[in-house]
């Protein structure tokens, strides 16, 4: 393998990761404080490109970083209101049930956001094309480096290390993570644990709708999008460690390098390098990477 091709992999590999950790990231979030997987997750994403690209088409056609910037805001915005919604009429009625019936219950969720989006931008494939900034390549000696991977990457690296700061370096965070540990204590000291949970359910939707807007040039847009990228969402934290901000960010480096491997080693079957190395690593660490015994 020459240079280049290393330097290729490793682009792809990452940005395969970082776009993987956008998505994962509310996901785990909400896992952590609220201990329910929303299933649903992969289906606001997927809302929120849709609601970037509306506003990409709204605004007619632009080279503009800061309207493209702007967009993906807005679509976090947005999906945070929807998930203040479903927060109250769902979330909240499964606090306390079993997982098989949450995972039912968000599952539905997700049904109903791709029916809604069907209704909503129909059946078509839709694409945004990246502003000119964005466009093209880099060529780095024998090295040819899109600009969107590194934007995609850069984004990845920026929600990860907003994320590690608001949690450990901000008394906000640190009260999410102490009614995550104990919730029961936490209320005998006098903190409005639902409004915290209400606040953590729309940080973790507006990071769904955000993700949404800053991949919409990434991919094209149809009904299908929330299930490819939820399932690799999942297994991206299930690796990581279930709640854990950093193992979901490093799981997702790592089944994005050997996912990238093996497309380059086994290009007649995309997936299965990525579903087997979650699989061994399950079996030789049950928790996670970063994830705590039980």
């Amino acid at each position: 393998m020459q240079a280049a091709d290393i330097a290729t992999l490793l682009v792809n590999s990452l940005t395969w990761a970082m776009a993987t950790f956008l998505v994962a990231a509310g996901l785990t979030l909400v896992f952590g404080t609220l201990h329910i997987l929303n299933f649903s997750h992969g289906g606001f994403f997927m809302i929120g490109a849709y609601a970037a690209f509306s506003l990409a088409q709204w605004i007619g056609a632009s080279d503009s970083i800061a309207l493209y910037l702007f967009g993906s805001l807005a679509a976090g915005v947005l999906v945070a209101v929807l998930g203040l919604i479903v927060d109250r009429l769902v979330l909240r009625r499964l606090a306390g049930v079993e997982d098989a019936y949450i995972l039912i219950a968000t599952y539905a969720l997700l049904l109903v956001c791709e029916g809604s989006t069907k209704l909503v931008w129909g059946l078509k494939y839709h694409s945004v094309m990246p502003p000119t900034v964005l466009d093209g390549a880099w060529v780095m000696g024998s090295a040819v480096v899109p600009r969107l991977s590194l934007f995609i990457i850069a984004s990845g690296l920026v929600v990860f290390v907003a994320l590690e700061v608001f949690l450990n370096r901000t008394k906000a965070g640190r009260l999410v993570k102490a009614i995550a540990a104990d919730p029961w204590m936490a209320a005998l000291l006098g903190v409005n644990v639902r409004r915290v949970y209400t606040a953590t359910v729309a940080l973790g939707f507006a990071l769904a709708g955000l993700a949404g807007g800053l991949l919409v040039s990434n991919q094209a847009l149809s009904p299908s999008l929330a299930s490819a990228f939820v399932i690799y969402a999942f297994g991206v934290i299930i690796v990581g460690g279930m709640g854990s901000i950093s193992g979901a960010f490093f799981g997702s480096i790592l089944l994005g390098l050997i996912d990238a491997i093996g497309q380059w080693v086994l290009p007649g079957l995309p997936g299965l390098p990525f579903f087997v190395a979650m699989t061994l690593i399950l079996l030789l660490r049950p928790q996670g990477l970063m994830g705590r015994k039980h």
